[in-house]
């Protein structure tokens, strides 16, 4: 079986469905033969010579999409590399199937089968498929580092010739997998950190991570299924609007 690796076009794309790290994986395991779209690592900072040290051949766009048994993408498949996807192959990438009914339309008279990354439910056999939380949790710790990178001030406390600065108070929304990992970044960088969710059940996650967990006065539940939050009525995200008025006095 063939492994092939497209370049990402999506605008901003910055990702790659395989590192040569994974490559090596992918060939050490029988495949074979492991095809990478020239320049698809680039973004990355993984060069072309990087992938063909570790095993991998640098090939054109239409080889990359046309001669993969599996392919291997982040972002789901444009109509233009629907259309070059070989008849039977394999698609592994995030799909979003509700929203992407003329992609699926596209791909099923030719066979194709799609593996949606983001469907993969979050139990503990799938764990390591866990794509969706992967991503999540990095980005909960990059919106921190990149508000620290814009905050005009220091996060945690510091002691300087002209006086004592006090630490930053960092107010987080939700604290799902994002949430929790923004959570331990700004701690880490020494603010003082609130939360907020919904789900009354994170409230022991939050704490563990030495953040305060914020309430409003409406008894309402917001747990949803798999472990995601629920549309909550009116009168709880108008609680919670006031109460996000209220920390924005003090945060900062």
């Amino acid at each position: 079986m063939i492994v092939s690796v497209p370049k990402e076009t999506f605008a901003g794309e910055c990702r790659v469905a395989a590192t040569p790290t994974t490559v090596r994986k992918l060939l050490k395991m029988g495949f074979e033969k492991v095809l990478v779209e020239r320049g698809a690592g680039e973004p990355a900072s993984f060069s072309d010579s990087d992938y063909e040290k570790a095993g991998a051949a640098v090939v054109d766009r239409n080889a990359a999409l046309s001669q993969g048994d599996l392919v291997l993408k982040v972002r789901a498949l444009s109509d233009a590399e629907a259309g070059m996807v070989k008849e039977g192959a394999n698609v592994i990438s995030y799909v979003y199937p509700s929203s992407a009914r003329p992609l699926l339309d596209k791909l099923s008279p030719r066979k194709v089968t799609l593996l949606a990354m983001d469907c993969i439910p979050r139990i503990s056999r799938a764990q390591k498929m866990d794509a969706l939380s992967a991503m999540a949790n990095i980005s909960g710790y990059r919106a921190v580092i990149e508000a620290a990178c814009h905050f005009g001030s220091f996060f945690t406390a510091q002691m300087t010739a002209a006086g004592r600065v006090p630490p930053a108070k960092v107010l987080i929304v939700g604290a799902g997998v994002a949430g929790l990992a923004a959570i331990g970044a700004a701690r880490g960088l020494g603010a003082v950190v609130r939360a907020f969710d919904t789900r009354a059940a994170v409230r022991e996650q939050v704490q563990s991570l030495g953040a305060e967990f914020l309430e409003v006065q409406v008894q309402e539940s917001g747990e949803g299924g798999g472990g995601y939050a629920k549309v909550m009525s009116a009168e709880y995200i108008k609680a919670e609007m006031d109460l996000f008025a209220e920390q924005a006095k003090e945060v900062g």
